[in-house]
C-alpha cells in the first residue's frame, strides 16, 4: 500500500471526502516531488492526488514519473483547489492546522466546500519509518560521525567557536551533505552551560569543554547528534558529569522498545541525573523524533509525557544533559532506531570523553 493510500484510508473515520497537504516535508513524503515551502499544494481525493503549482514547476512536473500523481499548473493555488472540488462534488476538505492565518483566512473565502483542520494526520504517518528511511538516516548519521573525527583533528584552544562551526559546515557538504538542519551549535567554556546556546566568536581556550550540536540533511533525511569533548585537561567535575550524562544516555537506549510511554523512558535516564544531584541542571526533553526534519513526532519525549507510545521502527534521539552556570555543561546525543530486538543506535562516534591535548 502506498503512502497516498495509507493516508485515504483515513478519510472515512474523520468523515473527509480530500485532504489538502500544504507542508513541503508532507508532499516530498507523500508524492517523492520537491516543492519549496509555499510554492504549491497537495489535493488528495478518493481517486487522484494532485500537486498543483505554478509555471516555475512545469517542466520538472512534466517530467515526474508517477503512477498516481497529476499535475495542474496554476499561480492561483486555493483557487484551483475550489475548482477541482466543485467539479468532483467534493464537499468537505481537510487541511493541514499549521497553515498560517492568512492562508486560512483566504481558503475559508474561497472554498465551497466545508473545510475542517486536522492536525498531525500525515506527520503521525511519518514517525514509523520503513527500512529506505532508516537507512538514509544511518547514512547522515555516519556521515556527522566522520564530521566530528574532523572536529577532533581541527578543533584547538585559540580557534573561535564561529571558526570551528564553519569549517565542520564546508567538511560535511564537501562530504555530501545537503545543508545544515538547524544552526550548528559550537559551545565552549561557560558557554556550554547553555542547553541552547548560539554560536559566538568567543575564542576556546584550554580546559574548556566544548559541546558539538549538529545535523544535516543527506539524501532528504536529516541525524542529529551532540557530543561534548574537551581541550586539554577539564575541570574534575565536569569530567563527573560527563560520565553522569554518559550512563544515563545508556540506560535510557537499554530501556527504549515498541510500547514504553514518553515519560516512563525520560525517568530512566533523568532518575540517574536526579540521584546524583544534578535535577535541577537538566532543563530539556529527552529527545525527540527526526526524519525528513529535524524534529518530528514524537516532538518531544518528557516529564509528564504519557500521551508519547513508542512503535517499532520509530527513530528518536537521546539526549540526556547536565549544565552548570558559570562552569559548563555536557550534552551527548544519539540516534536510535527502536525494534522489538532493542534499540538500534545509529550514530557511530564515540561517546567516551574525547580529550584534544
Amino acid at each position: 500500500m502506498t503512502r497516498i493510500e495509507r493516508l485515504r484510508k483515513k478519510f472515512a473515520k474523520l468523515y473527509l471526502d480530500a485532504m489538502l497537504i500544504t507542508n513541503e516535508e508532507n508532499i516530498y513524503y507523500l508524492t517523492g516531488f520537491h516543492l519549496l515551502q509555499g510554492d504549491g499544494v497537495l489535493l488528495v481525493t478518493d481517486n487522484y492526488a494532485i500537486i498543483i503549482s505554478d509555471a516555475r514547476y512545469q517542466t520538472a512536473l512534466a517530467a515526474f514519473d508517477s503512477d498516481e500523481v497529476i499535475a495542474t499548473i496554476s499561480a492561483d493555488y486555493f483557487g484551483a483547489v475550489d475548482k477541482i472540488c466543485q467539479g468532483m462534488k467534493i464537499k468537505v476538505v481537510g487541511f493541514e492546522d499549521s497553515i498560517s492565518f492568512a492562508d486560512y483566512d483566504q481558503l475559508d473565502d474561497l472554498m465551497a466546500a466545508d473545510i475542517v483542520p486536522q492536525t498531525n494526520l500525515v506527520e503521525s504517518m511519518r514517525a514509523i519509518k520503513d527500512a529506505a528511511e532508516v537507512e538514509k538516516i544511518r547514512q547522515a548519521a555516519a556521515l556527522q560521525s566522520a564530521g566530528f573525527q574532523y572536529v577532533l583533528q581541527t578543533a584547538h584552544a585559540g580557534m573561535s567557536e564561529r571558526e570551528l562551526a564553519n569549517r565542520l559546515d564546508f567538511w560535511m557538504k564537501d562530504h555530501g551533505a545537503q545543508k545544515a538542519s538547524f544552526d550548528t551549535i559550537v559551545a565552549s567554556g561557560p558557554n556550554s552551560a547553555e542547553p541552547h546556546a548560539t554560536v559566538s566568536d568567543r575564542q576556546m581556550q584550554e580546559g574548556d569543554m566544548v559541546t558539538l550540536d549538529f545535523g544535516y540533511f543527506y539524501q532528504g533525511y536529516t541525524a542529529d547528534m551532540t557530543r561534548t569533548f574537551a581541550l586539554g585537561k577539564p575541570d574534575p567535575q565536569l569530567k563527573d558529569i560527563y560520565a553522569i550524562v554518559n550512563a544515563a544516555r545508556q540506560e535510557v537506549i537499554k530501556a527504549a522498545r515498541p510500547g514504553v510511554r514518553g515519560d516512563q523512558l525520560d525517568v530512566v535516564g533523568r532518575q540517574l541525573i536526579d540521584e546524583a544531584g544534578f535535577a535541577d541542571n537538566f532543563q530539556h526533553g529527552m529527545g525527540h523524533g527526526i526524519g525528513l526534519a529535524i524534529h518530528e513526532l514524537p516532538s518531544s519525549y518528557s516529564p509528564g509525557r504519557d500521551d508519547v507510545r513508542f512503535a517499532n521502527n520509530q527513530v528518536i534521539t537521546v539526549e540526556p544533559g547536565i549544565y552548570l552556570p558559570g562552569l559548563g555543561g555536557v550534552r551527548i546525543e544519539d540516534d536510535i532506531v527502536i525494534t522489538h530486538q532493542g534499540a538500534q543506535v545509529l550514530t557511530t562516534a564515540p561517546t567516551e570523553l574525547q580529550i584534544i591535548d
